[in-house]
């Protein structure tokens, strides 16, 4: 890899999600829980750092008293002996095991001693993501009652958020206790919403609102902060945010997730968007949130500009830590190719940023219903699952490429991709539109 050049990283989508008392294990679904093998394939690929579980539910499902790191030793020491750089993950789109829950108060207490069991078996792990994607996670979590426990106030999405906030500074706590050198690779999907001028207020809720995650560790929310209130309000006390403050646990890496359905349009004008859910409060008038790509007369912001916003904000090192579109092989290499593109122009700029990583190396399931609707839907990554073997798709190659050489050619890579065709627009928006930051 050219060192002018951004890492190319790679990471295993692993999801474990509750709904009621249903678990699902993504890991099953693709066949990795029982394949070791596969990960020699990507260490074909020249990846030198993998997001890797190492998940509260699988290691102790019963108690803490009761760990199986059976499965969890055989696959890092394996990482260990092919040279990749496991970025451990905690706790990824879960709710712990059963004798615990996001909104509970033995969860924080519960993952920092899980994180510093696996802090202890595994000294050598330099780099954690101890509950990824935690706003998302406790938006429909607590706020959507997509996933358990299935809250549908802002008090349980607030109490989740803080619970994932203080659990993550626990743990790197306690793993730290273990490897004073560990490092926090804080993920979190981080999109735009823009709206018509009607819905100014609440996009820029919305604004506020996507960098709690960030804003919480690195200990920026005071009582001047503009979610102060908002968190106040609905549970949060002074005491616990203060010492947030007091004592902050900034990230080592901010890891961006950006999907194209990240950015967000709001229109109070319904009737232009059939089909889609209004949201509705006696408070405000209905209106939608759809994807701001769709809808006609909207400019995204895109990639390159949300990290420029990140790092004007925090000055702290990036990443790229999820890279993934659910669309023809075609299609995912243009994705592909367009955050690569971003990412090394932002370090041509002067920007810390390390690497990009190609998501869902065997690809997800059932990611288009939100894990609600079991095997309904696969879609591919750089491996094809659907034959029940990892079979390699047209991705391979070229992330084989970047990550090796740091350049891919190809003709389809000349072509835009669907995102930035006219085909793109399902809405005619007629209203002017406004932007918040």
């Amino acid at each position: 890899m050219p060192d002018n050049k951004v890492e190319m990283w790679g990471g295993v989508e692993c999801t474990i999600r509750r709904i009621g008392n249903e678990y699902t294990d993504q890991l099953v679904s693709s066949g990795h829980r029982y394949r070791l093998e596969d990960l020699d394939l990507f260490a074909d690929l020249g990846i030198k750092k993998l997001r890797y579980p190492v998940l509260w539910e699988q290691v102790a499902p019963h108690s803490l008293d009761e760990p199986d790191w059976t499965w969890t030793d055989e696959r890092l020491n394996r990482l260990r002996e092919l040279g990749i750089d496991p970025i451990v993950t905690l706790l990824h789109h879960g709710s712990g095991p059963h004798y615990t829950a996001l909104h509970h108060h033995d969860f924080v207490p519960g993952l920092a001693r899980f994180a510093g069991m696996v802090a202890e078996r595994y000294p050598w792990i330099n780099h954690y993501t101890p509950v990824n994607e935690p706003l998302t996670t406790a938006r429909f979590s607590g706020l959507y009652g997509i996933w358990y426990p299935h809250g549908l106030d802002d008090q349980t999405f607030v109490r989740i958020q803080l619970n994932h906030i203080k659990g993550v500074k626990a743990a790197m706590l306690a793993i730290r206790q273990v490897n004073p050198q560990a490092q926090l690779v804080q993920t979190e999907d981080l999109g735009k919403t823009q709206c018509t001028p009607g819905l100014t207020y609440q996009a820029e809720f919305d604004n506020n609102r996507r960098w709690l995650t960030f804003d919480l560790l690195c200990g920026r929310i005071n009582e001047h902060h503009p979610m102060w209130e908002y968190l106040r309000s609905n549970g949060a006390t002074v005491e616990e945010l203060l010492e947030l403050v007091d004592q902050p646990l900034p990230p080592d890496v901010l890891g961006i997730n950006y999907y194209i359905t990240s950015e967000r349009f709001l229109d109070e004008n319904h009737q232009f968007f059939p089909g889609h859910h209004r949201i509705s409060s006696h408070e405000r008038p209905d209106y939608v949130d759809v994807e701001a790509v769709r809808v006609r007369a909207v400019e995204l912001t895109g990639l390159h500009d949300l990290l420029l916003e990140a790092w004007q904000r925090y000055q702290l090192p990036l990443a790229v830590t999820e890279v993934h579109l659910n669309c023809t092989r075609e299609e995912q290499m243009r994705w592909l190719q367009q955050a690569w593109n971003a990412a090394n122009q932002i370090k041509e700029e002067g920007i810390d940023i390390r690497a990009i990583t190609v998501w869902s190396l065997l690809g997800a399931y059932d990611w288009s219903s939100l894990l609600t609707q079991h095997g309904a839907h696969y879609e591919s990554g750089v491996f094809d699952m659907s034959s029940g073997y990892p079979r390699l798709t047209a991705l391979y190659k070229m992330v084989r490429s970047l990550a090796r050489e740091g350049h891919y050619d190809h003709p389809l890579l000349q072509s835009k991709g669907w995102w930035e065709r006219e085909e793109r627009f399902h809405f005619h928006h007629h209203c002017p539109t406004h932007q918040t930051t």
